[in-house]
């Protein structure tokens, strides 16, 4: 059996296109639900305090204004917000949906008002008083380590969320930085940043007392993690909530987490059994979604003479903000176990080090963890070419894992399985035309210009590796997708996918995938996402899993998908399966293409039943 291989990798418009840029798509604030109530929040301007007294008297007094609830007064509406993470004492203080007795970070939320539209809820939200007594803040992780510093979280004595001096790995660092000749050292940083999709978080909630379900429109990355999430949370059963991902513009790691806004607008949905909505302003999503980044590293690297490295020291001091979002222990060791990139490493130790500070959370955020030890590695071996007087590429080329290294174990746990990292460096060096470009980099430096040339080469993980990661701790593992392809009566395929797109573009390239097993076009072929009531659960997008699991589930499915009506049209061809043909839309018989049968009446044939 065969098919033609046409439309992976061909130039063609984008099926998801059209309702976007045409203004036709529905994104969660374009939801209007009868009878809806707003939610507008209260949140703290002073980045730690105690909260002595809220006096919501005026708020409430406002016409349009259906209550004002508090932090003592929503407690009892949800379990506390969760993390994911089990990393051997991870210190995990209680995250509520409204504060209660202190704030911890600027733009934390106090308060929060219900009213019949969102315009009189901003109004009442002014309206609120609340008196706090303003505490020493700390926003700089290293001086939260110091003795003395202000504590976050009283009940734990400091702010160290957790330790993990994970030591030496795949040898000894002392012996290693023994063996080496030259010896460089930097401190540095990445700096937090804000994700900052163009759609801001938002959610409509609305509870069915008849049918006693729960349905959340969300503009989320994993609707089925949500969904789970919210019954855990809320004490419901996950067949009793359904979870939509309506149109999502952007996302970028910063809407995998179930957010106080998100959670208690389900949990009021439950209480009054009315709509309930609530919509991010960008003001908001400044200081209440997730930050990224946010480490101070300390790094060594030894080399000798002729440019071998011999080992890498690394201490990881990771600002992690106020409380633990579902992923946010994870980033900082991510970090540290991709610190040896593509080169062949043989020693890595490494001391990994979680504070709380007074800022918004970190959660994920494009690479989580990954670029920054991209970042970290990259720099240390232009300091090293440096102080060994080499051309950086000339550096990298010779700490490249070699072919026949591979499978190649790196001191933290991964195993990988093949690398073109000099056939890859070969080509961008042949496009820029690099022997051209350094010799015209001295000439402008001789007239006065200079002019840089940068190198990097990196190794990037997709998805989430299948072995221990880090050795013995299984912190970092596993992944999975799942997908169901279909044919209807008419030839029209459609596929269903667990992940959940968000401008990447995998309404196409998964129709692709399908469109080349099955031999038609991707205009016959329909993706759906999404939706946990058309779906079999899913893992969602992120770690640039999307495509290369998600993707591979399709492919496995189109394929089984395939081999059924195979045996169908052998049937029909009075032929063997492995020798039909899949191509153009017909299924026919190999060298004699007469013989075959549209991909479409085979798929009618199917629905009736062979004689």
């Amino acid at each position: 059996m065969s098919v033609s291989r046409r439309v992976i990798g061909a130039r063609i418009k984008r099926n998801e296109d059209v309702p976007l840029i045409t203004g036709r798509a529905t994104f969660v604030d374009d939801l209007h639900l009868p009878d809806t109530l707003h939610l507008t929040f209260v949140r703290s301007p002073l980045a730690h305090a105690k909260v002595l007294s809220i006096d919501a008297s005026r708020a409430a007094a406002l016409t349009g204004v259906v209550d004002v609830l508090t932090g003592q007064e929503t407690k009892a509406l949800s379990a506390p917000l969760p993390t994911s993470m089990t990393i051997p004492g991870l210190r995990v203080p209680e995250h509520h949906l409204l504060a209660l007795e202190r704030v911890r970070f600027v733009g934390e939320p106090v308060a929060v008002v219900l009213s019949v539209d969102p315009y009189v809820g901003r109004d009442a939200a002014e309206l609120v008083r609340v008196d706090y007594e303003p505490l020493p803040a700390v926003v700089d992780p290293e001086k939260a380590l110091e003795p003395g510093a202000p504590v976050l979280h009283p009940e734990f004595g400091d702010n160290v969320a957790y330790r993990l001096p994970l030591g030496s790995l795949g040898g000894d660092i002392e012996a290693a930085f023994g063996e080496a000749h030259v010896i460089v050292r930097q401190r540095m940083e990445n700096q937090r940043l804000i994700p900052n999709s163009m759609e801001p978080r938002g959610v409509v909630a609305s509870y069915d007392r008849a049918e006693g379900r729960l349905v959340v429109w969300l503009s989320t990355q994993a609707p089925h993690l949500m969904r789970s999430q919210f019954a855990s949370l809320l004490g419901l059963p996950e067949h009793r909530i359904r979870v939509i991902a309506p149109c999502v513009g952007g996302a970028f790691g910063a809407k995998l987490n179930p957010y106080p806004e998100e959670v208690l607008a389900a949990a009021l949905a439950l209480r009054l059994g009315r709509p309930v909505k609530w919509t991010e302003t960008r003001s908001e999503h400044m200081v209440a979604t997730s930050h990224g980044r946010g480490q101070v590293a300390y790094l060594e690297m030894g080399a000798r003479r002729d440019g071998t490295i011999t080992g890498i020291r690394a201490r990881i001091i990771a600002d992690l903000g106020a409380y633990l979002h579902i992923l946010t222990a994870v980033g900082p060791l991510q970090t540290a176990t991709m610190l040896t990139g593509c080169y062949r490493i043989p020693v890595v130790y490494l001391d990994v080090v979680g504070v709380f500070t007074n800022k918004t959370p970190v959660d994920p955020y494009r690479g989580f963890g990954r670029a920054e030890a991209a970042y970290y590695l990259e720099r240390l071996m232009d300091m090293l070419a440096r102080e060994l007087g080499m051309d950086p590429v000339e550096l990298r080329r010779r700490n490249f894992i070699p072919a026949d290294a591979f499978p190649h174990a790196t001191p933290t746990g991964h195993v990988l399985d093949s690398a073109s990292s000099e056939e890859s460096l070969a080509r961008a060096l042949e496009l820029l035309d690099y022997g051209r470009l350094r010799a015209q980099q001295e000439e402008w430096r001789r007239q006065g210009r200079y002019v840089g040339v940068g190198i990097a080469t990196y190794l990037w993980r997709a998805g989430f590796p299948s072995v221990a990661i880090p050795p013995g701790l299984d912190l970092i593992k596993g992944g999975w997708e799942t997908a169901t392809v279909r044919v209807d009566p008419s030839g029209g395929v459609t596929v269903l996918t667990g992940v959940s797109p968000h401008g990447q573009g995998l309404e196409t390239t998964l129709a692709q995938i399908a469109a080349d097993v099955l031999g038609v076009s991707p205009a016959d072929v329909r993706v759906l996402h999404g939706d946990t009531d058309l779906i079999n659960y899913g893992m969602g997008t992120m770690g640039s899993r999307s495509l290369t699991v998600g993707g591979s589930a399709v492919l496995l499915a189109a394929r089984a998908l395939r081999e059924k009506m195979a045996q169908i049209a052998a049937r029909m061809l009075e032929a063997d399966p492995s020798d039909l043909v899949f191509e153009d839309g017909r299924v026919s018989v190999s060298g004699f293409a007469e013989r075959g049968v549209s991909f479409k009446e085979l798929a009618a044939r199917a629905y009736r039943g062979l004689d």
